[in-house]
Parts: C-alpha cells; structure tokens; sequence
C-alpha cells in the first residue's frame, strides 16, 4: 500500500469515528433539549461549517455542476435531499432516546443493506451478496431486538429501523442528484433545508415533546428537556449559559462541527485517494465506534446477545458491498 493510500484509510478511520461517536452527542444532547430542538441547531451549524471549503474549492475552479443545473434547479434538489434527511434524522433521533447509543448506530447501518434492495425499484440490479447480508442482517436484528427476550422489544429499535428505512431512501436520492450538482454544494444546501423544517418542527411540536416522552417512558427527568421558543426566550435574556440546557452545547457543536463539517470534509479529501474497497470497509466501523463511544461515555453494557447482533449487522454490510470489497462491478 503507497503512502497516500495508507494516509487515505487513517482519513476515513477518523471520519467513521467522527460519525460513531456522533451518536453519543445525539444521545448527550437529549439529556438536555427535544429532539427537534438538537436537529435545529446542529444542522444550519453543519451547513454553514461546509461554506468555507465550498468557497475555497469554487475559486479553485474544483466544483461540479451539470450544465443546466442554474440556482433554481439546485435549490430543488437540495430540497428533494434535505426533505428525506429531515425525515431521516427525525426518526433516528427520537429513537435513540428510547435506546443505546450502540443499538442505534448498528441498527442504522441497517441502511446498507437496504440500499440495494430498494435500488431494485428504480431499475438497478443487484446480486447474491445483497440477500446474503440481508439474511445476516435479520439475524443480527433478531438479536438486538430481542436481547434474550422477544417480549420485551425497546420501540426506541423499531423507530431507528425505520430510520435506517429512510437513510436508504435518501442514499439513492444523493446518488441521482450528485450527477448534475457538486456533492459538497448539496451537502450543504440539503443541511440547511433540514435546518429549516427541524426549526418550523422545534416552534409547533417541541413544547409538548417533553410531556410526550415521559408518558412513553415514564422517565420524568425528560421533563428538563427545554423548549425551542423558550430557548430563543433565554438566549435574548443572556440567560443561556445559566440554565441547565447549556449542558447541550458541547453535544450541539460536535454534531454540528465534529459529525457534519468535519468528518464530511475529511471523507471527501479521503476518497481520493483511498481505494473503494477500503472505503467501504472503513466506514461501515461507524457503528463499532457508536458501541465503544455508548459504552465509555454513556456507560452502556450490552449483553452477550446484544454483542452478537452487533456482530451479525457489521458481517452483513460487509457481505453486502462485497461486489466493491471484492472489486466486482454490479451489472
């Protein structure tokens, strides 16, 4: 292996860590804010931390656009992006406030294996490797979910499962959209439109969330949660930082600046150089990160069935991009 390659692969290390222990500033933040309120901060931050390197890379002459992708085509398709993100990261963080962070992040790779089958509505085709590791993967879900015990399944797994359902859908979406616009530009502008319906969301239904979340759970510390319109109440006071929600800010600026800005640029200076199959293999660690982070910050300890589930989804990924790890092209 050459020496751009090997730095390549300690890029994409850093980046699948980045979004691993991502889910733990997820789970950190609802100790504090809804999960309205944490999507509305995080995202126009994550967007608006993409605009350098956008600026730097457009006066470099290095940004992609199709011909006829003017102003008004790109903002249509970062809203068609920025809609099924929003739907994404809505599920995916009110999930993860009824489960582990560990279950989460496997539980979301889900969506690796459910990228190609979806594909296969949309005319792509697919291969053996796919059903393989959906097999896999069911087993590996089985165990998650049921830990030992199939009566006694966490209905914070089923709303990250459906998550997973929708990162799929929007991973065919950017593959259709990245043709004709600049990965980065569409980034940014599908992060700012996630920003934006996770704000209208934060202002109707986040003064309720906490009530809503007790009665689910029964956990009244979720009482603490703030508001969004009292957060703005307490930002124009200068009282912010005295109140409990600024627990929240370090989770907030690592989703933001650590989970989007950083760890996207690094993935994209990455790819370059790194070969596919490395790639692939690297970033489905993401989950192994989000264990290990659950494990020493939140103190989670699954058990041995949980363990195996674990085990189960990351062979199925792997099982799944086998045509890329194995240097196949799909047909």
């Amino acid at each position: 292996m050459n020496k751009r390659a090997l730095g390549a692969d300690v890029l994409l290390l850093i980046t699948a860590a980045l979004w691993g222990f991502g889910f733990v500033a997820q789970s950190s933040g609802m100790d504090y804010v809804g999960p309205f309120t944490y999507n509305a901060l995080r995202f126009p931050l994550g967007s608006l931390s993409l605009l350098p390197l956008i600026i730097f890379l457009k006066a470099k002459n290095r940004l992609f656009s199709s011909p006829d992708a003017g102003h008004f085509e790109q903002i249509k398709k970062t809203l068609l992006a920025g809609t099924v993100l929003f739907i994404a990261v809505m599920f995916q963080q009110i999930g993860i406030i009824f489960t582990t962070v560990g279950n989460a992040g496997f539980i979301t790779g889900f969506y690796v294996v459910l990228t190609p089958v979806f594909g296969i509505f949309i005319g792509k085709k697919t291969r053996l490797p796919t059903w393989a590791g959906m097999a896999f993967a069911f087993a590996g879900l089985y165990f998650i979910f049921a830990a030992g015990n199939l009566s006694s399944i966490n209905p914070g797994d089923l709303i990250i499962l459906i998550s997973a359902a929708f990162w799929a859908v929007h991973i065919l979406v950017i593959d259709h959209l990245v043709q004709k616009i600049d990965p980065l530009v569409l980034s940014a502008g599908q992060f700012a439109w996630c920003g934006v319906f996770s704000v209208a969301a934060a202002f109707v239904l986040e003064p309720f969330a906490g009530n809503w979340a007790v009665r689910i759970t029964g956990d009244f510390s979720m009482q603490r949660w703030t508001p969004f319109p009292e957060l703005l109440t307490l930002a124009g006071k200068g009282e912010f930082f005295s109140q409990p929600v600024s627990g929240a800010v370090l989770p907030i600026l690592y989703g933001g600046l650590a989970s989007v800005g950083i760890a996207y640029t690094l993935q994209v200076v990455a790819q370059k150089n790194a070969p596919p199959a490395h790639a692939t293999i690297i970033l489905c660690l993401e989950g192994c990160f989000a264990a290990v982070g659950g494990m020493l910050l939140r103190s989670e300890k699954p058990g041995l069935f949980t363990l195996l589930g674990f085990g189960f989804m990351l062979f199925a990924m792997f099982i799944t991009q086998w045509d890329v790890i194995g240097r196949k092209k799909i047909e």
